[in-house]
């Protein structure tokens, strides 16, 4: 059928061809009246549409050709003619048929849908008009990506068959075949370093063993090109100067099954590092720059060592205003004795500054909050590094799921570029009836009213009423991150309490407070702060009949108490991102003291610091280290640090694996209960990547953990060797309703006493 649809369209060609030589004939002639004949689904107005003639026009052989050319242009109609009748000019026209059914059969790595998505682009579509040149040109199209699938042997058919009444209906028929796979790849010409090392190299792989089951045997061109340039860096960066990829081939088995690559190199000989100097930067007037080579004379020669210092020298440049820099490594080969000494030139072009900074992006945030954070100011000297810290401070706020920043030159200027500061806002506020539950405090039922971006303006507020299976809470905070102009933040809160831990599986005692506290936050440098506070505590303590020895002797001696308790710290933060960090890292030091007189006198120490490393672009290693220790002193001194203060250790947020609050020492009571202690030790590895394949975002990643900690007693030593590991996956989420996080531990050292909780869910609480 489709030789008889090819057949039709030759003939159609030619008996338009026949119709424009027809047209020759006609005398010319001024059109009164238009006539079209032999529409079926079209209506005249579409003709008339596509017809440049008109009523009053005059008809003549060039107007009839193109009138003819104009109509067949359109794809809907199989034969066109144009005659005479008296004053009328007669349109004949024989429609092509139109697509009444379209069946695509056969393909399962291309979904149905996604090709009649594609169909539709082409206009292959039922309703449509059928065009036998769109459909074998979408056909090619299909095949093409079945191609790029590596599925060389893939075979698309068409059918199309006369149903009558001037309707047709597509049958696409699809071989997809099997997959191509590499069965063997030839590395021709290594000697000195082995074939299976450069192979080891490359992601590509010829088929050995249960390789067929891997995606990596599959041949790709651009894969291989890849592959190319890392077996290239590998003999450059090991002192082959002089190496060559001489040729590529790629030949494949006539079933096209089979896939064979050959690779021939030329090795060379083993070079090593002379002399490295810096020539042309003396008009800068910037001193230090031989400093950043990184080239050890003597060294094996490697390209990436040559990189790695023309960056460094390129970064410095840029740093202070040369953005333009050109920094172009030339080497100086002695093959005879195989040295290669190295001059770094430099062309640092105009210097430049900054027009203009622009924002966009906020539609919510206002421009000063952005401005504030930024670096770089405008009519001052370009500056990289300037650029880099103002990014990673929009970051670390928290309000922006990503900041782009750009350095466009401004048109016909040479010493003048703008900067573009894009951002892409995420939602700060939340008005929100929550449920929620955590493994240590159980259910978590509440209300809150959160702003992390008040207005606009950068300030926190967060109004709060939670009722947990351990705890009531209401509370109101507020922050302003820029009390004064030079970055100084106030924050204020006011709380009221009620924690009731027979509700939870530790030593029982209900606790009542109502507090109202100020604290402020001094920027020392870029990353580094100061933080000051106090807090005025006003507690009721109660027993129940449950309550342990230990803490029931406290109660009974001060029922009610009246604090002042103030904190001072330190602060450093690097990290790139506030939620969902990939490198850098954020540490604390502080101290919280009660003022003496107080009628609890205590102090707690707490260490705690994370750092991320990026060991891909979509894996992350973090490592962190938490330790506490506190203490009485006064009229304390004796009692030590009070029970309500006590570190606790186990659960989403220390250990995971073990029950919350579960680890370090128990009460003596008939049924003894975790109770907490005055020193605590927490450390964490972590690698860390985004799911599913999927490429870093910003509101999921997993992890793969190893968790360790333990809390001790005031009469027990710090013996690191009582610690309690465990290991396990973790899934964290920043869901539309709130914080998610999942994880699944198993420990690696519990004792018979130890109680454990594999699974363990937080869900509307803040990632540990």
């Amino acid at each position: 059928m489709n030789k008889i649809i090819k057949t039709l369209t030759v003939l159609g060609a030619i008996v338009a061809s026949l119709s424009v030589l027809s047209a020759h004939a006609i005398e010319p002639f001024i059109i009164s009246d238009i006539r079209v004949e032999g529409l079926e689904r079209l209506d005249e107005g579409t003709v008339f549409n596509y017809l440049p003639l008109k009523v009053g026009d005059e008809m003549n052989d060039e107007e009839a050709q193109i009138s003819i050319k104009e109509l067949f242009r359109t794809g809907f109609f199989r034969d066109v003619k144009l005659e005479q009748d008296g004053g009328t000019l007669v349109v004949q026209i024989q429609e092509r048929p139109s697509i009444a059914k379209l069946t695509i059969k056969g393909n399962k790595e291309l979904e149905t849908e996604a090709l009649r998505q594609g169909l539709e682009t082409s206009g292959i579509v039922e309703g449509r008009i059928f065009n036998q040149g769109k459909l074998e040109q979408v056909s090619r199209e299909i095949k093409n990506t079945y191609l790029s699938l590596g599925r060389y042997s893939a075979e698309v058919t068409t059918d199309v068959e006369d149903l009558g009444d001037n309707k047709v209906a597509l049958s696409i028929d699809i071989n997809e075949g099997r997959v191509a796979r590499i069965k063997k790849i030839n590395i021709i010409g290594a000697t000195k370093i082995s074939a299976s090392t450069l192979k080891d190299e490359m992601e590509l792989r010829d088929r050995r063993g249960f390789s067929l089951f891997s995606k990596r045997n599959q041949y790709s061109r651009q894969k291989l090109e890849a592959d190319v340039e890392s077996i290239r860096s590998y003999y450059l960066n090991r002192g082959y100067h002089d190496f060559e990829i001489t040729s590529t081939n790629v030949q494949i088995s006539p079933n096209k099954q089979d896939i064979f690559i050959s690779i021939s190199l030329s090795e060379g000989e083993r070079y090593v590092f002379g002399g490295a100097v810096v020539e042309g930067a003396e008009s800068t007037g910037i001193s230090g720059l031989d400093s950043l080579i990184r080239i050890q004379q003597g060294e094996a020669f490697s390209q990436q060592e040559v990189s790695a210092s023309r960056a460094a020298i390129a970064d410095r440049l840029a740093d202070e205003g040369y953005a333009f820099v050109e920094v172009k490594p030339i080497y100086d080969t002695d093959r005879e004795n195989l040295v290669v000494s190295t001059v770094f030139s430099v062309v640092p072009n105009q210097r430049v500054y900054v027009r203009r900074i622009n924002i966009s992006g906020n539609a919510y945030t206002r421009d000063e909050v952005i401005r504030r954070e930024l670096r770089q100011f405008e009519g001052a000297w370009y500056s990289a590094a300037a650029l880099r810290k103002s990014r990673g401070r929009l970051q670390r706020l928290g309000f922006f799921t990503s900041v782009q920043i750009e350095t466009p030159a401004v048109p016909g200027t040479t010493d003048q570029i703008d900067v573009n500061v894009i951002v892409s806002e995420r939602d700060t506020g939340s008005i929100q009836l929550s449920a929620g539950y955590s493994d240590s405090d159980g259910t978590i039922i509440g209300a809150s009213y959160q702003q992390r971006n008040l207005l606009g303006t950068g300030r926190e507020l967060t109004v709060e009423i939670s009722n947990s299976d351990a705890s009531r809470v209401a509370s109101v905070d507020y922050v302003n991150p820029y009390h004064t102009e030079d970055g100084i933040s106030r924050g204020f809160n006011l709380t009221t309490r009620r924690i009731d831990s027979s509700e939870v599986d530790t030593a029982e005692y209900v606790l009542n407070t109502d507090s109202a506290g100020i604290n402020y936050r001094i920027p020392i440098s870029e990353s580094n702060s100061i933080t000051l506070g106090g807090t005025l505590e006003f507690l009721d303590l109660e027993s129940t009949d449950e309550t342990p020895p230990e803490i029931l002797r406290v109660i009974e001696e001060t029922p009610e108490a009246d604090n002042v308790v103030l904190t001072i710290g330190l602060a450093k933060d690097t990290r790139d991102d506030f939620f969902f960090p990939t490198r850098g890292a954020n540490g604390s030091a502080s101290l919280e003291i009660s003022v003496p007189g107080s009628d609890f006198e205590y102090y707690k120490l707490n260490l705690q610091g994370a750092a991320y490393y990026p060991l891909t672009d979509n894996l992350t290693l973090k490592g962190s280290l938490g330790l506490g220790y506190g203490d009485g002193f006064g009229d304390s001194s004796e009692t030590g640090l009070p029970f309500y203060k006590n570190y606790f250790a186990g659960g989403s947020r220390s250990v995971r694996g073990f029950d919350g609050r579960s680890l370090g020492p128990r009460d003596t009571g008939p049924t003894p209960a975790p109770l907490g202690g005055d020193r605590r030790v927490l450390v964490n590895a972590e690698l860390l990547f985004p799911p599913f394949g999927e490429s870093i975002d910003k509101d999921k990643r997993v992890g793969i953990f190893i968790d360790g900690g333990q809390v001790y007693g005031p009469d027990e030593d710090l013996d690191l060797g009582e610690l309690r590991y465990s290991a396990g996956l973790a899934f964290n989420w920043f869901s539309p309703l709130g914080p998610f996080s999942l994880s699944y531990g198993i420990a690696l050292n519990d004792e018979e006493d130890d109680e454990l909780e594999e699974f363990q869910i937080s869900f509307g609480t803040v990632f540990r």
